[in-house]
């Protein structure tokens, strides 16, 4: 996903970007909830709660680098 920067870095166009899962269905594909396709998931050591908070850190640090402009 990309988004444009906000302010005058973004009507230069300049943007930033992040690997997201590209339906925005993450939280189902980390609970299970919602499979995917061909290839799936590689497994990871790490909880469940793990995996959630590496997400929304990862959201969080991208919107950051949206709104710095």
């Amino acid at each position: 996903m990309t988004a444009r920067k906000a302010g005058p870095a973004g009507q230069q166009g300049n943007s930033v970007g992040v690997y997201i899962c590209t339906d925005l269905a993450c939280s189902l594909y980390l609970r299970g909830r919602k499979q995917t396709g061909l290839g799936g998931r590689l497994h990871e050591s790490i909880t469940l709660a793990e995996k959630i908070d590496r997400t929304r850190t990862n959201l969080a640090g991208f919107l950051d680098k949206v709104v710095a402009g």
